[in-house]
C-alpha cells in the first residue's frame, strides 16, 4: 500500500519491516497491518518498543486491547489476548471473538453471512457493478465484504478504526485483502488514491462529522468508479431508528445526485433475481434504511454474481438453523434482523416464489475456520 501521514499528509516510508516513518513521526505495523490511529499517541509508543526490542507478540498483544469511541462492552483480558495469540493458528473465529470479548458485536459479525442488512449490501454493490480493478472499505469490521470481493479477483484495501477488527479480518476472513488502521476523523492516509468501488457498509451513521467523510469517500472514488453507502437511518421510521439516524431532507443535503433505495427492495431484487427500483429520499416512515450509490448507471438485475457464493465455495447449512427451527443468538440480535430473515421462514409464508435455499441463504459460505 501508499500510505501517508495522518498528521501531516506527507508520504510515508518503511525504515524497518515493522515500521513507517515520515520527517518527525514514526508508526508501527503490526503482523502486517499499518496502524495509524491519531489519538492513541500511548499505543503507538508501546506497539514500537516492542517492535524494536524483538518482541512482535507483545505489540499484537498491546494492539488488541484497543476499541472506538463508542465501546460499551467489557474491558479486554491480557491472559485471554496472550492466549488468543499464543493459539491464534488453530483457534476458530468464534474462539478468537470470544477471546477479545466482544460480546454482541461477535453475534453480529459471525453470523452477518445471512443477516438481511448484509445481503442488501451485497445487492447494492452488484445492481451497479463495474467489474472493478481496486476496491476500498471503510469501516470494513472483520472483512465479510472484501471476502466476497476478492474471491473475484479484486484487489481491496480495507481500514477500521479497531485494529482487531482487521486483524481477525486478515487471519480469519480475508487475507488477501491489504488493511489499515485509522480514524475517519483525521487525514487519511489513503487519501491521493483512487479505486474503482469505494465502500461504507451500515457504519456511515455512526461516523462524525458526516459531510466531511462523504467527500473523503468521493476523493477516493476513481472517474467513472462507484461509490457505495449501505443502510443510513430513517429518524422518522415508525418502529424507531435502530442506530444514529437522519430525516430524509439531511440524507438528501449529504447525497443529493445519489441512486436511492429502500434496503427492503435490495433484498427483494436479490431474492427474486430482479433489478432493484430506486425509491429516491422518499419520507416514508415505513422505511427503516436506505442505501446509494453515486456513479455505475442504472441497476441491473440481481441475478448472480457478487450476491452468490463464488465458484466452488463449500457450503453449509445455516448456523441459525437447527433441524428446521430457529435458534436466534440473542434477543436483540432477532428483534433488529429477524422480520428480514427469509430463510427463516417456512416457504408457504414467503413474499415471494421460493428461490434456492443457496440464493435463499439456509446454505451459507462460511470462512474455513468459522
Amino acid at each position: 500500500m501508499i500510505l501517508s501521514s495522518p498528521l501531516t499528509g506527507r508520504p510515508l516510508r518503511a525504515d524497518t519491516p515493522h515500521s513507517l516513518v515520515a520527517p518527525g513521526e514514526r508508526w508501527p505495523v503490526v503482523d502486517g497491518i499499518p496502524y495509524l490511529r491519531t489519538d492513541s499517541e500511548g499505543l503507538v509508543r508501546v506497539a514500537l518498543d516492542h517492535l524494536d526490542a524483538g518482541c512482535p507478540d507483545d505489540a499484537l498483544v498491546a494492539l488488541l486491547t484497543d476499541q472506538d469511541a463508542w465501546w460499551t462492552g467489557p474491558a479486554t483480558d491480557l491472559s485471554e489476548l496472550k492466549t488468543l495469540v499464543r493459539d491464534r493458528d488453530r483457534l476458530s473465529l468464534r474462539d478468537a471473538m470470544a477471546l477479545l470479548r466482544l460480546g454482541p458485536v461477535a453475534d453480529y459479525f459471525a453470523y452477518r453471512w445471512s443477516d438481511p442488512t448484509y445481503l442488501a449490501g451485497l445487492a447494492l454493490v452488484e445492481a451497479h457493478w463495474t467489474a472493478p480493478g481496486q476496491a476500498f472499505e471503510l469501516a470494513c469490521g472483520i472483512g465479510h465484504y472484501l471476502r466476497e470481493l476478492t474471491a473475484y479477483g479484486v484487489a481491496c484495501t480495507g481500514a477500521d478504526v479497531v485494529f482487531a477488527k482487521c486483524w481477525l479480518a486478515k487471519h480469519w476472513v480475508a487475507p488477501q485483502a491489504d488493511y489499515v488502521v485509522f480514524d475517519a476523523a483525521g487525514t487519511w492516509p489513503v487519501a491521493g488514491r483512487r479505486f474503482d468501488l469505494v465502500m461504507c457498509h451500515d457504519a456511515f451513521y455512526f461516523l462524525p462529522d458526516q459531510p466531511r467523510v462523504a467527500a473523503a469517500l468521493r476523493d477516493l472514488t476513481a472517474p467513472g468508479g462507484v461509490m457505495a453507502v449501505s443502510h443510513v437511518h430513517n429518524s422518522a421510521v415508525t418502529s424507531g431508528a435502530k442506530g444514529p439516524a437522519r430525516p430524509v431532507e439531511e440524507w438528501a443535503a449529504l447525497f443529493p445526485a445519489a441512486t436511492v433505495y429502500d434496503e427492503r427492495t435490495l433484498l427483494t431484487a436479490l431474492m427474486t433475481e430482479t433489478m432493484p427500483t430506486p425509491a429516491g429520499w422518499t419520507p416514508d416512515p415505513g422505511i427503516e434504511a436506505w442505501s446509494l450509490v453515486e456513479g455505475g448507471g442504472s441497476p441491473r438485475a440481481v441475478s448472480g454474481g457478487l450476491t452468490m457464493p463464488a465458484e466452488g465455495a463449500r457450503l453449509r447449512p445455516n448456523p441459525l438453523l437447527g433441524n428446521g427451527t430457529v435458534t436466534w443468538p440473542s434477543e436483540r440480535y432477532r428483534d433488529e434482523y429477524g422480520a428480514g430473515c427469509f430463510w427463516a421462514m417456512a416457504d408457504d409464508t414467503l413474499p415471494f416464489a421460493p428461490p434456492t435455499d443457496r440464493r435463499l441463504r439456509r446454505l451459507v459460505d462460511l470462512p474455513e475456520r468459522w
